[in-house]
């Protein structure tokens, strides 16, 4: 026996070389799976990387425990995944393997190759492995906390090459960033033109689970408040990791070996800023991330490039069913038939269609809930594996006008039960493979809401807390030092919709009255199309004594941009500064209404 140099601790004794394989990346690196001593523990799974300088890896690991050290003593945990990692030799070394980890662009492609231009997959893939509905809030405020957690630490070291197979995903929600080759901002070139053009990895998939559908949620604030908060931490510490990594200058590491690459970590800490200043900052660096188009494209062009990798044997798999049934595990289907549709509100408002599946077995009768665009995968899949003269003609996903209607979804209903019966009753080789009988197996959501109506409940139901007040809350931050009134606008959640049931196009605007000449006018940025807006914007008073604010009274105005027309008015607040002890900064909610003064 002998202990692997990834952890002493470790004692091993063999090779299993049946649950060994390599990965497809350029320095192919092996997983090797060794037999644990102990005879109640399990195989050892390690990763073997010839051909990168590990040492690189090892010290970006160890920056990032550092940063997590820092936030857990201030009392903040952000859910870290820190793997083991140890360098053997010149451009060798190990790498510990995370159970129960997939990578973003296994997660993705299972909704196709473009699977990283679409919303869902993401949540779809945790709800898979989390159906019940506390497993899934856990699952996704881990997400929240290590996203943040992520974005803050790979800003900062300007770690590159953030394809999405270097990023993962656990079955409980954390996400974590594996191999670290590039850092301090030596990003690869496509030509002229850098691979990593946003300041860090945040997409449309991750702000769909955190906040819980596609419009922005108050759980995004709570995001956006844990970026900056991890961010204003690390940056009271900027001389103690300038000063760890200018130690490293002389080892040897080819992107850390000038002070160009240490003023890189310094510009990104910005320790000449105050914290309002870098909370905007990084407000700011998340929406140009959000924002970003090119992070999407490097996702789908490293998809084409591993498609050449994928092994032809590999059998296409429904994204929504944690695992794959087949006619001998499960029973030979008799009959299927689709009983009715429901409105459901979650994850997303839409149809969702009940099938009775009858088996062999007279006494053995299951319900599944469908949805049409999950219809669409099985049919999709199918087409992969079998001819189309084969397989039954799927209905048409277009309609024309509102295309969740109560009457297309019965039109739906009619066509997707002849669809169906054509499927059971095809050939041998298409009516019993494992997908039809993995698509009508009961999934844990089935089982729970078996034969039953489902109580509708909307999507945000457990986030977002019923406010009491028509005008929705705003997020306020207010600070008075040397005659300057700072206000900092953070949040608003619970606006109401226009009158025509759209989202509005929200900005704040204050003034400090009494003002007849309208001079102390301040705005935010207009927010599109959202009922809950983040600005963290800070809006400055310049040359008020004490005396006179104590006069004053703070009236904030939340509009609706209308273009042409006259801007709406969506809930005003009128703060009277005298109730406010400006000795220390005030932070806290205040509710919208039509008129009146504003309570925390």
């Amino acid at each position: 026996s002998c202990r692997l140099p990834l952890s002493p601790s470790l004692l091993v004794k063999g090779i299993v070389p049946r649950d060994c394989s390599y990965f497809n990346s350029n320095a192919v690196p092996l997983k090797l799976s060794f037999q644990n001593v102990d005879p109640l523990g399990e195989n050892i799974r390690v990763i073997f990387k010839c051909g990168d300088d590990l040492r690189q890896d090892m010290l970006t690991l160890q920056m990032i425990r550092i940063m997590n050290k820092i936030w857990v003593q201030e009392g903040l945990d952000m859910r870290m995944v820190i793997f083991r990692c140890f360098s053997t030799g010149r451009g060798r070394g190990m790498v510990e393997m995370i159970p129960n980890a997939e990578t973003l662009r296994k997660i993705q492609v299972e909704h196709g190759v473009t699977g990283s231009f679409k919303d869902r997959p993401l949540a779809d893939w945790l709800q898979k492995h989390n159906p019940e509905e506390d497993e899934y809030e856990k699952a996704v405020e881990n997400f929240i906390y290590s996203c943040a957690g992520c974005c803050v630490a790979t800003y900062v070291l300007g770690i590159c090459d953030r394809h999405n197979d270097n990023i993962m995903l656990k079955t409980t929600g954390h996400m974590f960033h594996i191999d670290f080759g590039r850092f301090l901002g030596h990003a690869q070139m496509f030509g002229n033109i850098k691979r990593d053009r946003a300041p860090f990895v945040f997409t449309s998939d991750m702000a769909y689970v955190i906040n819980g559908g596609d419009k922005p949620s108050s759980r995004f604030h709570d995001f956006v408040d844990l970026c900056c908060q991890a961010y204003n931490l690390i940056r009271k510490h900027t001389h103690l990791f300038l000063n760890l990594l200018g130690l490293m200058l002389s080892c040897g590491i080819p992107e850390l070996s000038d002070l160009e690459d240490l003023k890189y970590v310094y510009d990104a800490l910005r320790p000449q800023d105050s914290d309002a200043d870098a909370t905007t900052y990084f407000t700011r660096l998340i929406e140009s991330s959000l924002g970003s188009v090119a992070t999407k494209l490097n996702f789908f062009i490293h998809n084409l490039a591993q498609m050449k990798f994928t092994g032809s044997d590999s059998r296409p798999t429904l994204s929504f069913a944690p695992r794959t049934h087949t006619l001998k595990t499960s029973g030979r289907i008799r009959d299927v038939f689709l009983c009715r549709h429901e409105r459901v509100f979650n994850p997303s408002k839409g149809y969702t269609y009940v099938v009775k599946v009858q088996r062999d077995n007279p006494a053995e009768v299951t319900f599944v809930q469908r949805t049409f665009e999950e219809f669409q995968e099985l049919h999709n899949k199918l087409r992969l594996l079998f001819p189309s003269s084969l397989l039954p003609s799927f209905p048409s996903r277009f309609v024309i006008g509102r295309s969740r209607g109560e009457a297309v979804a019965e039109r739906r209903k009619e066509e997707l039960n002849g669809y169906i019966w054509h499927l059971i009753h095809a050939a041998p080789e298409v009516a019993e493979c494992d997908l039809i009988y993995t698509f009508f197996h009961p999934l844990p959501r089935d089982e729970k809401a078996a034969g039953t109506n489902p109580t509708p409940k909307p999507a945000d139901a457990t986030w977002a807390r019923s406010l009491g007040k028509v005008g929705g809350e705003v997020k306020l931050s207010i600070s008075y030092k040397n005659n300057k009134l700072f206000i900092m606008v953070m949040h608003i959640r619970g606006l109401p919709l226009l009158q025509d049931g759209n989202d509005p196009d929200p900005y704040v605007k204050t003034y400090l009255l009494p003002d007849p000449q309208k001079t102390t006018k301040r705005k935010t940025k207009v927010a599109r199309k959202t009922c809950n807006p983040t600005y963290n914007e800070m809006l400055v008073y310049d040359g008020i004594p004490r005396g006179d604010l104590e006069q004053r009274e703070l009236r904030l105005s939340v509009l609706s941009e209308e273009g042409f027309w006259e801007n709406i008015l969506l809930g005003e607040v009128g703060i009277r500064l005298r109730d406010l002890d400006l000795a220390q900064e005030k932070m806290g909610w205040f509710a919208l209404g039509s008129r009146g003064h504003g309570t925390l």
